[in-house]
Protein backbone atom coordinates (compact mmCIF):
# COMPACT_ATOMS: atom_id res chain seq x y z
CA UNK A 1 0.00 0.00 0.00
CA UNK A 2 2.90 2.51 1.19
CA UNK A 3 4.47 2.21 -2.45
CA UNK A 4 0.88 2.59 -4.10
CA UNK A 5 0.57 5.81 -2.64
CA UNK A 6 4.82 6.79 -3.27
CA UNK A 7 3.20 5.84 -6.88
CA UNK A 8 0.52 7.80 -6.87
CA UNK A 9 2.18 10.93 -5.67
CA UNK A 10 4.77 10.88 -8.23
CA UNK A 11 1.90 10.19 -11.24
CA UNK A 12 -0.30 13.01 -10.02
CA UNK A 13 2.72 15.30 -8.98
CA UNK A 14 3.90 14.94 -12.84
CA UNK A 15 0.58 15.68 -13.89
CA UNK A 16 0.35 18.49 -12.15
CA UNK A 17 3.77 19.86 -12.64
CA UNK A 18 3.45 19.52 -16.58
CA UNK A 19 -0.51 20.81 -16.82
CA UNK A 20 0.02 23.38 -14.24
CA UNK A 21 4.04 24.53 -14.18
CA UNK A 22 6.35 23.38 -11.57
CA UNK A 23 6.77 26.46 -9.67
CA UNK A 24 2.75 26.86 -9.45
CA UNK A 25 2.37 23.58 -7.72
CA UNK A 26 2.97 22.83 -3.49
CA UNK A 27 3.20 19.87 -1.69
CA UNK A 28 -0.06 21.18 0.01
CA UNK A 29 -1.83 21.00 -3.50
CA UNK A 30 -0.48 17.29 -4.46
CA UNK A 31 -1.70 16.64 -1.16
CA UNK A 32 -5.32 17.89 -1.82
CA UNK A 33 -5.40 16.80 -5.34
CA UNK A 34 -4.66 12.80 -3.87
CA UNK A 35 -7.11 12.93 -1.03
CA UNK A 36 -4.25 12.74 1.55
CA UNK A 37 -3.14 14.40 4.23
CA UNK A 38 0.51 16.27 4.29
CA UNK A 39 1.70 14.44 6.66
CA UNK A 40 1.19 11.06 4.59
CA UNK A 41 2.66 12.57 1.46
CA UNK A 42 5.50 13.44 3.71
CA UNK A 43 6.27 10.33 4.73
CA UNK A 44 6.98 9.43 1.49
CA UNK A 45 8.94 12.70 0.25
CA UNK A 46 10.90 15.26 2.34
CA UNK A 47 9.55 17.80 -0.15
CA UNK A 48 8.44 19.05 -3.27
CA UNK A 49 12.71 18.90 -4.42
CA UNK A 50 12.82 15.35 -3.55
CA UNK A 51 9.82 14.93 -5.81
CA UNK A 52 11.17 16.48 -8.89
CA UNK A 53 14.31 14.33 -7.91
CA UNK A 54 12.53 11.23 -8.27
CA UNK A 55 10.51 12.38 -11.20
CA UNK A 56 14.01 13.31 -12.87
CA UNK A 57 15.31 9.83 -12.12
CA UNK A 58 12.22 8.19 -14.18
CA UNK A 59 12.47 10.62 -16.88
CA UNK A 60 16.58 10.06 -17.07
CA UNK A 61 15.87 6.11 -16.84
CA UNK A 62 13.73 6.47 -20.30
CA UNK A 63 16.12 8.93 -21.70
CA UNK A 64 18.70 6.41 -20.94
CA UNK A 65 16.73 3.74 -23.03
CA UNK A 66 16.20 6.14 -26.22
CA UNK A 67 19.61 7.10 -26.75
CA UNK A 68 20.75 3.72 -27.98
CA UNK A 69 22.29 3.39 -31.57
CA UNK A 70 22.21 0.38 -33.90
CA UNK A 71 25.38 -2.08 -32.87
CA UNK A 72 24.93 -4.17 -35.75
CA UNK A 73 24.59 -1.96 -38.96
CA UNK A 74 24.87 1.69 -39.68
CA UNK A 75 22.46 3.48 -38.58
CA UNK A 76 20.35 5.31 -41.33
CA UNK A 77 17.40 8.33 -42.07
CA UNK A 78 14.53 5.83 -40.31
CA UNK A 79 16.95 5.11 -37.13
CA UNK A 80 17.83 9.10 -36.85
CA UNK A 81 13.90 9.94 -37.48
CA UNK A 82 12.83 7.65 -34.99
CA UNK A 83 14.88 8.32 -32.22
CA UNK A 84 14.58 12.05 -32.74
CA UNK A 85 10.34 11.03 -32.45
CA UNK A 86 10.93 8.86 -28.68
CA UNK A 87 13.24 11.39 -27.74
CA UNK A 88 11.04 14.03 -28.27
CA UNK A 89 7.73 12.26 -26.49
CA UNK A 90 9.84 11.24 -23.64
CA UNK A 91 10.39 15.63 -23.53
CA UNK A 92 6.72 15.95 -23.87
CA UNK A 93 5.89 13.44 -20.90
CA UNK A 94 8.48 15.54 -18.56
CA UNK A 95 7.62 18.57 -20.19
CA UNK A 96 7.54 20.90 -16.71
CA UNK A 97 11.66 19.67 -16.37
CA UNK A 98 12.50 21.69 -19.87
CA UNK A 99 9.94 24.41 -18.78
CA UNK A 100 11.61 25.53 -15.87
CA UNK A 101 14.99 23.55 -16.26
CA UNK A 102 17.29 26.40 -15.45
CA UNK A 103 15.84 27.15 -12.01
CA UNK A 104 15.26 23.45 -10.88
CA UNK A 105 19.14 22.64 -12.21
CA UNK A 106 19.86 25.58 -9.72
CA UNK A 107 17.86 23.97 -6.82
CA UNK A 108 20.06 21.01 -6.78
CA UNK A 109 23.29 20.12 -8.10
CA UNK A 110 22.86 16.67 -8.38
CA UNK A 111 20.04 17.26 -10.60
CA UNK A 112 22.63 19.50 -12.45
CA UNK A 113 25.15 16.68 -12.36
CA UNK A 114 23.14 14.31 -13.87
CA UNK A 115 21.66 16.21 -16.72
CA UNK A 116 25.17 16.79 -17.87
CA UNK A 117 25.97 13.63 -17.99
CA UNK A 118 22.63 13.18 -20.15
CA UNK A 119 23.72 15.58 -22.53
CA UNK A 120 26.70 14.47 -23.11
CA UNK A 121 25.22 11.01 -24.00
CA UNK A 122 22.82 12.51 -26.13
CA UNK A 123 25.77 14.80 -28.14
CA UNK A 124 27.66 11.45 -28.20
CA UNK A 125 24.83 9.57 -29.32
CA UNK A 126 24.17 12.15 -32.23
CA UNK A 127 27.56 12.69 -33.14
CA UNK A 128 27.97 9.06 -33.65
CA UNK A 129 25.13 8.61 -35.51
CA UNK A 130 26.09 11.07 -37.87
CA UNK A 131 29.62 9.94 -38.30
CA UNK A 132 27.58 6.64 -39.51
CA UNK A 133 25.57 8.48 -41.71
CA UNK A 134 28.79 10.08 -43.41
CA UNK A 135 30.66 6.80 -43.95
CA UNK A 136 27.11 5.21 -45.34
CA UNK A 137 27.44 7.87 -47.85
CA UNK A 138 24.19 9.56 -46.50
CA UNK A 139 25.69 12.32 -45.41
CA UNK A 140 28.02 14.65 -46.16
CA UNK A 141 29.74 16.77 -43.30
CA UNK A 142 33.25 17.34 -41.69
CA UNK A 143 34.34 16.54 -38.62
CA UNK A 144 33.62 20.27 -37.28
CA UNK A 145 30.05 20.60 -39.07
CA UNK A 146 28.75 17.50 -37.39
CA UNK A 147 30.35 18.59 -33.69
CA UNK A 148 28.23 21.68 -34.28
CA UNK A 149 25.17 20.64 -35.59
CA UNK A 150 25.22 17.88 -32.68
CA UNK A 151 25.19 21.02 -30.14
CA UNK A 152 22.66 22.31 -32.42
CA UNK A 153 20.44 19.75 -32.13
CA UNK A 154 20.81 19.60 -28.34
CA UNK A 155 20.24 23.00 -27.81
CA UNK A 156 16.98 22.56 -29.56
CA UNK A 157 15.97 19.95 -28.06
CA UNK A 158 16.73 21.62 -24.30
CA UNK A 159 15.26 24.98 -24.91
CA UNK A 160 12.60 24.82 -27.53
CA UNK A 161 9.88 24.82 -25.24
CA UNK A 162 10.74 27.99 -24.09
CA UNK A 163 11.79 29.62 -27.14
CA UNK A 164 8.17 28.69 -28.12
CA UNK A 165 6.77 30.35 -25.27
CA UNK A 166 8.48 33.61 -25.81
CA UNK A 167 7.06 33.87 -28.97
CA UNK A 168 3.60 33.58 -27.37
CA UNK A 169 2.79 30.10 -29.10
CA UNK A 170 0.52 27.94 -26.18
CA UNK A 171 -0.44 24.72 -27.94
CA UNK A 172 2.97 22.60 -26.74
CA UNK A 173 2.23 20.00 -28.49
CA UNK A 174 2.40 21.42 -31.83
CA UNK A 175 5.72 23.49 -30.43
CA UNK A 176 7.47 19.81 -29.84
CA UNK A 177 6.75 18.92 -33.15
CA UNK A 178 7.77 21.95 -34.76
CA UNK A 179 10.79 21.07 -32.80
CA UNK A 180 11.43 18.30 -34.48
CA UNK A 181 10.84 19.96 -37.53
CA UNK A 182 13.66 22.68 -36.92
CA UNK A 183 16.20 19.32 -35.86
CA UNK A 184 15.43 18.06 -39.45
CA UNK A 185 16.36 21.01 -40.91
CA UNK A 186 19.30 21.75 -39.70
CA UNK A 187 20.25 17.79 -41.29
CA UNK A 188 18.83 18.58 -44.57
CA UNK A 189 21.38 20.80 -46.37
CA UNK A 190 24.05 17.94 -45.34
CA UNK A 191 22.31 14.96 -47.11
CA UNK A 192 22.39 13.51 -50.42
CA UNK A 193 19.57 14.58 -52.68
CA UNK A 194 17.64 11.27 -52.15
CA UNK A 195 18.34 11.19 -48.31
CA UNK A 196 17.21 14.92 -48.39
CA UNK A 197 14.11 14.76 -50.32
CA UNK A 198 12.88 11.46 -48.11
CA UNK A 199 13.62 13.91 -44.70
CA UNK A 200 11.39 16.67 -46.14
CA UNK A 201 8.73 13.98 -47.00
CA UNK A 202 9.23 13.33 -43.22
CA UNK A 203 9.29 16.70 -41.87
CA UNK A 204 6.26 17.74 -43.58
CA UNK A 205 4.38 15.62 -41.30
CA UNK A 206 5.32 17.35 -38.50
CA UNK A 207 4.09 21.12 -39.63
CA UNK A 208 0.68 22.10 -38.54
CA UNK A 209 -2.21 21.76 -41.09
CA UNK A 210 -2.06 25.01 -43.02
CA UNK A 211 -5.84 23.99 -44.69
Amino acid sequence: MARGTRERILDTSLVMFNTLGEPNVTTNHIADELEISPGNLYYHFRNKDDIVAHLFARYEERIDRVLIVPDDRLPGLEDLWMQLHAVYECIWDYRFLFRDLVDILTRNRKLRLHFSRILKRASDNATGVMRAMVRAGVMRASADEIRATADNILVIATFWLNFSAVRGERDEQEAIRLGIHQVFMLLAPFLRDAERLHLNQLAEAYLPDRR
